[in-house]
């Protein structure tokens, strides 16, 4: 009786599972399975959307009222969303941070002026060698400061935590704005950044580098912000500027040296000033301290 009911049981299954695949199944039960697929593409979109990064929510915005998936085409849209989004996230990768004129900048024209600047320190494990002998003592030029290349050690160290550079600009400008660089902690081969500078002020010198100080204003880097730092000048000059002197005034804490990675200094040439007025900083600027 059992081996009965077993074999009626499969052979009903089997004519059912042929109708239903000859039928399709019910009306119904499509509309069903319809609305309960239509509703988890609608919830994951929405969870995607607020995990999404912002640059690539911009560019699904932009194609919003392209072809839905599995239309003809459909395969070369989303081929060109991705390569507009590669595309615009290399273009971000490649513009500066700062986004405003570097006239300290090396390639520019700038330069470090070695007489009025503290003396480079001196690490003894430091050495440049020929097949293998290590003969001469080597650091980084206090000229390091003015390029962009900040990679971990390519630094100039000064001994202590006070210290300073004076910089000739590429031109003369009337400045507004400085930025100061470091690197993050993550890649420090030390594991930290103490020996980033802390404090610091900025001065003016007038009638070619050589003349009184005019202070610009004191700051403070912040050694867990961004590594990247804009700070705009607390008091105005009149005149346009050639030199500009940066003063260390403490670390963040390390008893040997201190490292500048990047020192960058903003304004308006002398020339545009009449036309086109001062260089507004960007509003994202870091507040300054009080002196």
């Amino acid at each position: 009786m059992s081996v009965v009911f077993i074999l009626t049981f499969f052979l009903v299954g089997f004519r059912n599972h042929v109708w239903l695949r000859e039928t399709g199944p019910p009306q119904k039960s499509r509309r069903f399975y319809a609305v309960i697929t239509e509703y988890g593409s609608r919830l994951y979109n929405y969870q995607a959307r607020l995990w999404m990064p912002k640059e690539q929510l911009e560019l699904l915005n932009l194609h919003a009222a392209g072809e839905p998936p599995g239309a003809p085409g459909h395969a070369e849209l989303v081929d060109q969303e991705t390569s507009n989004l590669v595309n615009y996230v290399l273009k971000k990768l490649r513009e500066d941070q700062v986004q405003m004129a570097d006239y300290a900048l090396k390639s520019a024209g700038a330069s470090v002026i070695e007489a009025g600047t503290s003396e480079s320190y001196k690490n003894d494990k430091a050495k440049l060698s020929w097949h293998g002998i290590g003969f001469l003592n080597y650091e980084m030029p206090p000229d390091a400061i003015l390029q962009p290349d900040v990679h971990p050690g390519k630094c100039w160290a000064f001994p202590g935590s006070r210290g300073h550079a004076l910089v000739k600009l590429a031109m003369k400008i009337i400045p507004t704005a400085v930025t100061l660089e470091h690197i993050p902690e993550k890649v420090s081969p030390s594991g930290s950044v103490s020996s980033a500078p802390k404090e610091f002020s900025v001065h003016g010198i007038s009638k070619q580098c050589e003349g009184e100080e005019i202070f610009l204003g004191q700051f403070l880097y912040n050694n867990t912000g961004a590594t990247v730092q804009t700070f705009e000048l607390q008091h105005e000059v009149s005149e346009s500027l050639l030199c500009v002197k940066l003063k260390i005034l403490s670390n963040w804490g390390h008893m040997k040296y201190t490292c500048v990675y990047r020192f960058r200094v903003h304004g308006t040439p002398a020339a545009t000033r009449g036309r086109a007025g001062a260089q507004a900083p960007p509003p994202q600027l870091s507040r300054a301290l009080t002196p």
